[in-house]
């Protein structure tokens, strides 16, 4: 029960410090929020429903209501280059590898919906799960431009680095 409530005190003071600090502060707001939801079969209730990933090409899937991960467990973010393009790739914490690990293990053949919140709220990628992903490394495609996507690696770091600040 302590460990929850340190982590809820750590979460709802970097939230805090991130609304101050935006509102007052000089600099533009930086932070970016991410989850990441498990595609679901859709059963009728309301634990579940659809979502539509893409802009130019979209698609709809279904997914739980509840994400299994959040920016909270990504300890490092980068743009990296890729054939054709770029990707986003996220370095998750010993908590969220181990959660990643164990959702693709479970979940083969299903998709992860990952959605950002960097100023407009979007529905970035929905990568098939083909492997159990054991190092906590997950690359996928935005749907974004390169400028939005370095600016969404921005705010992760800067919620990874004001985590790692208040959890010495």
């Amino acid at each position: 029960m302590k460990n929850r409530l340190a982590r809820f005190n750590t979460y709802l003071a970097v939230t805090l410090t991130l609304v101050v600090g935006c509102q007052f502060g000089s600099k533009k707001k930086e932070a970016t929020q991410m989850r990441l939801f498990i595609e679901a079969n859709p059963d009728g209730t309301d634990r579940n429903g659809p979502v539509t990933i893409g802009r130019t090409d979209p698609f709809i899937i279904n997914v739980e209501n509840q994400s299994f991960l959040d920016e909270g467990s990504i300890a490092k973010a980068w743009v990296v280059d890729a054939l054709g393009g770029f990707q986003i790739m996220l370095q998750f914490d010993r908590r969220g590898t181990w959660l990643l690990e164990q959702y693709t293990v479970a979940n083969r053949g299903r998709r992860i919906a990952i959605v950002a919140h960097f100023g407009p709220k979007r529905w970035l990628a929905a990568p098939v799960i083909t492997n159990r992903i054991s190092d906590g490394l997950l690359v996928f495609t935005p749907d974004a431009t390169r400028e939005e996507a370095e600016r969404i690696v921005r705010g992760l770091n800067k919620v990874a680095e004001t985590l790692q600040k208040n959890n010495p």
